[in-house]
C-alpha cells in the first residue's frame, strides 16, 4: 500500500484510540492505538536507523503511550 493511505489508516485508528480514551474505555482505547501502530504513517521502505530522530522518537512515545494505557487498563480500571 501507499504511505498516504498508512498515514489515513494510522490516523483513523488513533482517532478512534482518543475517543475511546474520553469515554473512559481503557481496553479499547489501547487496542486501537495499538493497531495504530501496524500502519506506520512515515516511508515503510526506510529501515530504522535510517530515519530521523524525530520519527523515531515520535513511534518509541507511541508505544509507550500505549503501554501506559494498557497497564492502567489492567491495574487500575477494573475496579
Amino acid at each position: 500500500m501507499k504511505t498516504s493511505v498508512y498515514r489515513f489508516l494510522y490516523g483513523g485508528f488513533v482517532t478512534l484510540g482518543l475517543l475511546m480514551l474520553s469515554r473512559s474505555d481503557w481496553m479499547q482505547a489501547a487496542s486501537h492505538l495499538g493497531i495504530a501502530l501496524a500502519f506506520d504513517p512515515f516511508n515503510t521502505e526506510q529501515p530504522w536507523k535510517e530515519r530521523p530522530l524525530w520519527q523515531r522518537t515520535w513511534l518509541i512515545v507511541h508505544v509507550g503511550i500505549v503501554a501506559a494505557v494498557f497497564g492502567y487498563a489492567v491495574g487500575f480500571a477494573d475496579r
